[in-house]
């Protein structure tokens, strides 16, 4: 695919969306970075009769920025960890050389059942113009495809933007880990924060048609 951006305004026709092949695209670093005014936080109370957990937004004294540069392991396409994952995007081809300008990658959890989305990233010169919905929408159409019960991704409390995109997506928050990326993820007001998004919700671990 050859599109410049400076001359062909982008859509979020599922047409721009192409298969970023394992061979081509292995180890293509993923720019996760964002600036951030609020973030989600997560109030914990313990009691010999129940547990408790609220996540209340607030907004930060100032605005705070996260890089790839502050994490031992920067995203990437094709990581090994991910065995099976296949991405998809948009990328740029200029004297034939290839910038990816948007992607999502996919691996199956296969003992669950569900589809894992592990990356989604879109250029900043690309918001606002469908291309996250159109990403998630052939996330949604491999995971009906593969009978999975459910997708589920990870993002962060204080990443706000994108816990707004994934609900009006569909998605529900299953759950959170506090200690994900530091001891002090509470603290740093950067807790993991779980979320999923329902193909079936009266189906067990296996799918119908995936029972032998």
């Amino acid at each position: 695919m050859n599109m410049s951006l400076k001359n062909e305004p982008l859509t979020s026709s599922p047409g721009f969306i192409v298969a970023l092949p394992k061979e081509e695209w292995k180890g293509t670093p993923i720019l996760m970075k964002y600036t951030t005014e609020e973030y989600y936080d997560l109030e914990i109370s313990e009691s010999d009769e129940a547990f408790g957990a609220r996540m209340v937004r607030k907004k930060f004294e100032k605005p705070v920025t996260h890089t790839p540069e502050e994490y031992d392991f920067p995203d990437g396409l094709y990581q090994d960890h991910w065995e099976n994952a296949e991405a998809y995007g948009i990328y740029t081809e200029e004297n034939g050389k290839k910038t990816m300008m948007a992607c999502i990658e996919v691996c199956p959890e296969e003992w669950s059942n569900r589809l894992m989305v592990t990356e989604l990233w879109v250029h900043d010169s690309l918001h606002r113009q469908g291309i996250g919905t159109a990403l998630m929408n052939k996330a949604k159409e491999i995971a009906k495809a593969q009978g999975r019960r459910a997708i589920i991704l990870e993002t962060q409390s204080c990443n706000v933007r994108a816990i707004a995109f994934y609900r009006s997506q569909g998605f529900e928050l299953l759950g959170f880990d506090k200690c994900c990326y530091t001891n002090q993820d509470i603290e740093r007001h950067e807790i993991r924060f779980n979320f999923v998004y329902y193909l079936d919700r009266r189906a067990g671990r296996w799918a119908e048609n995936n029972e032998k």
